[in-house]
């Protein structure tokens, strides 16, 4: 009798939900999903359509898994904002405050960054370790009907792991090291070797830095260390370790980022590639490759300051003088037989043991169609 009165009052809805209730039931998304482990979250079958980091501006910029898109639930002054609350006023008042910022910026994504994802689309969203920012968003995502999950640990899980894995994946791995003087084009035949299909890992690409007191890139900030690392990650974890891989023949220090030990103690013991150009060539390549420093002799000078304590300033200033009346070639000589040269060979001689029965090549010239005939020369062996 009860179930008839039910009927009588609800109609339709009570007869269609008593026809359909189990297939409704498995129709509906779950709206809090249990988080997914960092691991089975970055294989590449895991099915994500998009990774969303839903930290601040300045957490995105310093480090964050690749690909990801940046939408934050609270930006950097709302984070202050909300913190001041916390500490000044109640946890409560934080809290309101923060849910009031969070919706008004979850809405604003879904109108903006998010506007145009389809039905089925299924992204995975991280915060710092997988608390209230990534929650909110992964909820009203699955509220929506998206199949949203939220990374276990957040950022901070997935640092844990790309730490882990820059110890446990170099060892797995066949490196061949590119090695020769400054000059000689290493980054050229690097470059030609992954052009024809050779796997590589351009450390200063990386690092956005050439690795040299004057290496530098010109209005291009370096990566922060973990962003350095993450990069480096991202290239070890796609990696064949039936093939080889190709580095150049870098210190411990690229620029000011740093090199990850295994990594680097793997590089130390591989087999050896030099590469040779003539005197002349190296010149012409150098004054190439930092033309920057022509167009800007001040930046040079400034940096060449930095050599006085190693080479005294007697030394520094016959250098200097050389940049003031633009004798270039004859800079860049004196810089590679004074400075350069004997700095390399001392580290490679103390660093890389198997340098001194390296494989020799030289490019017939400085030409990219030279560097890519070396390259399939190279890979032909």
């Amino acid at each position: 009798m009860r179930r008839f009165w039910r009927a009588q009052r609800d109609g339709p809805r009570f007869w269609r939900a008593q026809r359909d209730g189990p297939r409704l039931l498995r129709a509906q998304p779950d709206v809090n999903p249990p988080p997914v482990d960092c691991a089975e979250a970055l294989q590449a079958a895991s099915g994500f359509d998009d990774v969303i980091d839903v930290r601040s501006e300045s957490e995105f910029a310093d480090d964050h898994i690749p690909g990801a898109i940046n939408c934050p639930v609270l930006d950097d002054r709302q984070r202050a904002e909300v913190g001041t609350l916390h500490r000044q006023a109640s946890i409560f008042e934080a809290r309101r405050r923060g849910a009031a910022l969070v919706s008004a910026n979850i809405a604003r994504h879904l109108e903006g960054a998010l506007a145009d994802k389809p039905r089925h689309w299924r992204p995975l969203v991280y915060c710092w370790r997988g608390g209230n920012r990534s929650a909110a968003m992964t909820h009203v995502l699955c509220r929506i009907g998206w199949g949203a999950r939220s990374l276990d640990g957040g950022y901070r899980g997935f640092r844990r792991h790309v730490i882990r894995q820059l110890d446990e994946l170099p060892p797995q791995l066949d490196f061949r090291v590119i090695c020769g003087p400054t000059g000689s084009g290493k980054s050229r035949l690097l470059a030609a070797l992954g052009a024809a299909g050779a796997q590589t890992i351009d450390l200063e690409d990386l690092a956005q830095h050439r690795g040299s007191v004057l290496g530098g890139m010109p209005h291009q900030p370096q990566p922060t260390q973990r962003r350095f690392e993450t990069l480096i990650w991202d290239c070890l974890r796609h990696a064949d370790p039936a093939r080889p891989v190709y580095v150049e023949s870098e210190s411990r220090k690229v620029g000011d980022c740093s090199v990850p030990e295994a990594l680097i103690g793997c590089m130390r013991s591989a087999a050896c590639v030099r590469i040779e150009l003539s005197m002349d060539e190296r010149v012409c390549l150098l004054r190439d490759e930092y033309a920057h420093y022509e167009l800007d002799p001040a930046a040079l000078l400034a940096q060449l300051e930095c050599l006085a304590p190693r080479y005294g300033n007697e030394t520094v200033r016959a250098w200097k003088a050389l940049t003031e009346s633009g004798n270039w070639d004859r800079l860049v000589e004196c810089l590679l037989y004074e400075h350069y040269d004997p700095a390399y060979q001392r580290s490679i001689d103390r660093n890389f043991s198997r340098a001194s029965v390296a494989a020799v090549v030289r490019p017939q010239g400085m030409s990219e169609s030279a560097f890519a005939t070396t390259a399939a020369a190279l890979l032909a062996k």
